[in-house]
């Protein structure tokens, strides 16, 4: 396939592309800077806004999966929020404009969004995690913060641009993903595991909120499976069947490292090491409950379904590429 991946130049986009690359397909990245990346992968400068010659990578193609938007690791200012904001509705609108304008518009449009849409689980008062047909949506919690409700006002307007695009031709999947786990340095296994290794990595807060998350060999095979399946549009949630409790997704991760202490934080504490960190505590304590329902209806098999499995695997990767290091 021709596939063209705005934003691919993160960590996740970087575990994609090389594994589009590796199967044969023909990969296109799109990012604000001009870098050489994997042989196989050709590089395109965009703006992440305004048409322009990018353009013409869309043209043609077979398929776009746009994970373009700023990082969420970091303080959630208002300068920050607005960045978040505006980097993924600009650019999920001009990709729409891109597919639009297109005399051969691809014919599936894949379009990163975020788990965090759904409401914290604990607010649901049935114990039940969010799925596609029953979850509820989040920014009406009582007693959250309300920079939480901003990050849920972000998703809804990301998954608005894709869906208000004129594109009739081209199927369109938003990609409601959790935490995608990964050896890679930089990305959030790196760094829980940096917590544990020292012995920090206990519970915060008491450690009962939800984690979703999802391998992220995983999740190129969630990708690759929602791009040959031409039956399936619309939300899916792109997360591992087993959210667990962050108390036990810590305990886990320390066993995988071969480690017994993890000292639990306080909540003020937890947000003394994310200010420390240049990060934001929201990423911690929000519970995320959610499973992947319409996925499982698909028939979609994961190789790493379970949290305690998927750790020891993502552990031994990171060693072996500390080894090479």
């Amino acid at each position: 396939m021709r596939i063209v991946i705005p934003g691919g130049t993160g960590q996740v986009g970087g575990v994609l592309r090389r594994a589009l690359a590796a199967r044969g397909d023909e990969v296109t990245v799109l990012s604000r800077r001009p870098q050489r990346l994997e042989d196989g992968v050709r590089h395109v400068v965009w703006d992440g806004r305004t048409p322009g010659p990018w353009g013409a990578e869309v043209d043609g193609a077979d398929a776009v999966v746009n994970l373009a938007g700023r990082t969420v690791s970091c303080r959630y200012t208002d300068a920050n929020l607005r960045q978040m904001m505006d980097s993924r509705v600009d650019s999920t609108r001009a990709v729409g404009a891109a597919i639009a304008r297109a005399a051969r518009p691809p014919r599936v449009w894949l379009q990163m969004s975020t788990a965090t849409i759904y409401a914290d689980a604990r607010s649901r008062g049935d114990d039940l995690p969010h799925d596609e047909a029953n979850g509820v949506l989040g920014g009406e919690e009582p007693g959250v913060p309300l920079y939480w409700e901003y990050s849920v006002r972000i998703a809804r307007r990301w998954e608005r641009a894709q869906a208000e695009a004129d594109v009739p031709t081209t199927r369109r999947v938003a990609l409601r993903t959790a935490m995608v786990m990964t050896p890679d340095r930089g990305g959030v296994f790196d760094y829980l595991s940096g917590m544990a290794r020292l012995g920090l990595g206990g519970p915060v807060a008491g450690g009962g909120q939800h984690v979703s998350w999802i391998h992220g060999e995983d999740f190129v095979r969630v990708v690759e499976f929602l791009l040959e399946r031409d039956d399936l549009d619309g939300p899916f949630i792109v997360a591992a069947p087993d959210p667990v409790p962050q108390r036990e997704l810590m305990r886990s991760l320390r066993r995988a490292w071969g480690r017994r202490l993890g000292l639990p934080a306080t909540r003020l504490m937890a947000e003394v090491g994310a200010f420390a960190l240049r990060t934001d505590t929201e990423l911690l304590l929000k519970s995320r409950r959610v499973v992947p329902g319409r996925l499982l209806e698909a028939g979609f098999a994961f190789a790493h379904p379970t949290w305690a499995e998927a750790a020891v695997d993502l552990a031994a990767q990171a060693r072996r590429l500390r080894q090479r290091a």
